[in-house]
C-alpha cells in the first residue's frame, strides 16, 4: 500500500520537480497550486501526510493547516518555506505543522523527514524504499531514506544532515563542492556557526566512509570538499 501525500505548491517548476521526485519514491501525490484547492484535495483524497507550501494564493498555508487541523487533528504537516526567521517557524507550529524544511532543501531532506513523521504518527511500517533512494559508490551505499551508510564494515544510522551532505557530494563526485554551496545549499546560509558545525559533520562521514580504501572524502581548505569514488 502506498503512502498518500497532499502537496501544495504554487511554484509551477518546483511543484513538478517534487512531486515526480516523490512519485518515483514509491508515494501516491495529490498536487494543489493554492491553498483553497489543497483543503478539498484533502477531503477527497484523505492524504498519509500533507507538505504544504507556506505563501500560496487564496489560502496561505498557515490558515490552510489550521483549517486541516480542524477535520484532522492527527496527520501530520510539514511546512515548506523560503522563510526562516523565528517567528515564521513558531507560526508554522502554532498553525498545527510537525516539521519546518526551508528552501532549497534536498529531495532527500524531504523523504527522510516524511519517513520520520509516518512512522510516528501513521503507525505504519515503512516502505521498501525503492532504488532511487539507494546510491551506490565504491563498496558503499547510502540510503536517502532510511539514514543508512553502507559501507564494506558495517551499517552506520546517519543523521539527516549527514545524510544531505553525503547526497550532495555524491552529486558533485570526483569534482569540487565548493564549502559554500554547500552550506548554503543545507543551511540556508554560511555563517561561521554553520561552518563549523558543517566540518563536524564532514569529519564523521571521513571515518566512516574510510572503510573503504577505494573512497576518499578530501578538505581542501578555505574552498571546499571533495569526494573522489
Amino acid at each position: 500500500m502506498k503512502y498518500k501525500v497532499l502537496y501544495a505548491e504554487d511554484e509551477a517548476t518546483l511543484a513538478e520537480i517534487i512531486t515526480d521526485g516523490l512519485r518515483s519514491s514509491g508515494y501516491e501525490v495529490s498536487l494543489a497550486s493554492d491553498g483553497q484547492q489543497a483543503l478539498e484535495l484533502f477531503q477527497s483524497a484523505k492524504p498519509d501526510i500533507c507538505v504544504l507550501d507556506i505563501m500560496m494564493p487564496v489560502k496561505d498555508g498557515y490558515t490552510l493547516a489550521e483549517d486541516i487541523r480542524k477535520l484532522n487533528s492527527e496527520v501530520p504537516i510539514i511546512f515548506l518555506s523560503a522563510k526562516s526567521l523565528g517567528n515564521d517557524v513558531v507560526n508554522g507550529f502554532k498553525s498545527g505543522g510537525n516539521d519546518y524544511l526551508k528552501k532549497p532543501f534536498t529531495m532527500g531532506e524531504l523523504l527522510v523527514r516524511m519517513e520520520s513523521l509516518l512512522i510516528r504518527f501513521v503507525n505504519k511500517p515503512p516502505q521498501q524504499a525503492p532504488s532511487f533512494n539507494r546510491k551506490t559508490f565504491g563498496n558503499c551505499e547510502l540510503n536517502t531514506v532510511s539514514q543508512e551508510l553502507t559501507t564494506p564494515k558495517a551499517n552506520y544510522k546517519i543523521s539527516y544532515k549527514e545524510t544531505a551532505i553525503l547526497e550532495l557530494l555524491l552529486e558533485h563526485r570526483n569534482d569540487l563542492l565548493p564549502r559554500q554551496t554547500a552550506l548554503l545549499k543545507i543551511w540556508g546560509d554560511d555563517s561561521y556557526y554553520n561552518a563549523r558545525s558543517m566540518d563536524v559533520f564532514m569529519s564523521h562521514l571521513r571515518k566512516m566512509l574510510k572503510d573503504d580504501p577505494d573512497i576518499e572524502l578530501m578538505s581542501i581548505r578555505g574552498v571546499g570538499y571533495k569526494l573522489i569514488c
